[in-house]
């Protein structure tokens, strides 16, 4: 099958509640959420993917999305065999180069993965059965804690754990009470709890080892990118001094990123993270890599709705990610696009059956959900 044609559709998604990182606002409760889809179409069978675009995270907005698509990579692909993912990624950095890192990470993954969803639908298997390599039927979730004051973290442990949640994900580097919030988290998650923390690049090497001394007696397994991405010295030097394990998440944009951490034995945990990474093509090779080296895996997303949801599922299964996963997205927004969809209960999401993603979309509400970001 040839690609015949790739659209971008920006959709404004509800918002359930409020959430923000160290770097801003991601989600805000009356404000819609956008998201970018895509659907890619050859010869009769179709695909879908998504985009988060979030300015507080990265630098890919809902605009360069759409126009990194529609003029860039969309040119670039046409014509070419659908099932050629390798030279799709070629043909990616051609269209768009690679910088210090990859250059256009959202952008390219929602094509990716949109012609990952085509291909299984058109095969009529799911995306686990396609790449040979399907270790689990379930995966665990985490709940995420972003709330300050002691009230707001104990009525959102209490919400989670009312829902069936068992790990609890602590967003930290917003302000001087961190190791408060996070004591309060393990106060009223009690002590059998799966505990994490997440500063998305917020301290300094001095800040964070000051943190992680009292993280260390609260019982967290991992400190999630505590500083900026590229201070790679930064991060060897917390890595030897740290009490807690360190897991990289944006400094992980290109599997050429792990391998540099490797060589420098600085890194404990690497995150899986589809849109981060490109696309499920290079979080394959990022997480393989990962697995060879005996570095740990974790496993995150973007505040995804139920596409990307899906597409990290299907990842996070083929490589056997047994620790609860940051995969908030259905905290946080809705999808009223999808129709028969991933299944979560009690904490814990079925990887999808259904060929593809196993997520079915309904193009007319797509489109009037979608708005015209240009």
């Amino acid at each position: 099958m040839k690609i015949e044609k790739i659209e971008t559709f920006c959709v404004a998604l509800p918002t359930r509640r409020s959430f923000g990182v160290s770097g801003g606002a991601v989600a805000v409760a009356g404000r819609p959420s956008l998201r970018v889809l895509v659907k890619v179409s050859a010869e009769g069978a179709h695909g879908w993917g998504e985009a988060t675009p979030i300015p507080a995270w990265t630098y890919e907005t809902a605009e360069s999305i759409v126009t990194t698509i529609d003029r860039y990579l969309a040119p670039a692909i046409t014509g070419r065999p659908a099932w050629d993912l390798d030279g799709v990624t070629t043909a990616f950095d051609r269209a768009v180069n690679r910088g210090f890192s990859i250059g256009a990470p959202l952008a390219k993954s929602a094509v990716d993965v949109a012609l990952h969803d085509l291909l299984g639908r058109a095969a009529g298997v799911p995306l686990g059965v396609m790449w040979g390599r399907r270790r689990r039927e379930t995966i665990d979730l985490g709940w995420i804690v972003s709330g300050r004051s002691s009230a707001e973290v104990a009525d959102s442990v209490a919400e989670g754990r009312g829902l069936g949640y068992r790990a609890f994900k602590v967003k930290v580097g917003l302000g001087p009470e961190d190791a408060d919030v996070v004591e309060a988290v393990r106060l009223h998650a009690g002590d059998a709890a799966a505990l994490w923390v997440d500063a998305n690049q917020g301290y300094t090497v001095r800040s964070a080892l000051a943190l992680a001394r009292r993280l260390e007696d609260l019982g967290v397994t991992a400190f999630e990118q505590p500083l900026p991405a590229n201070d790679i010295v930064g991060l060897r030097r917390l890595r030897d001094a740290c009490p807690i394990p360190v897991a990289l998440d944006e400094s992980l944009r290109h599997p050429s990123d792990l391998a540099t951490f490797v060589r420098l034995d600085a890194v404990d945990v690497a995150i899986a993270k589809v849109q981060r990474t490109g696309g499920l093509t290079l979080s394959r090779r990022l997480c393989a890599l990962a697995e060879d080296c005996g570095v740990a895996l974790m496993g995150s997303g973007l505040t995804d709705s139920d596409l990307g949801l899906a597409a990290s599922l299907h990842l996070f299964s083929a490589f056997g990610i047994d620790t609860p996963v940051d995969l908030n997205g259905r905290q946080f927004i809705d999808s009223p696009y999808a129709g028969p969809t991933v299944e979560i209960r009690d904490g814990t999401a079925r990887v999808p059956d259904a060929p593809g993603l196993g997520v079915e979309v309904d193009e007319r509400t797509v489109r009037d959900l979608a708005v015209d970001v240009l």
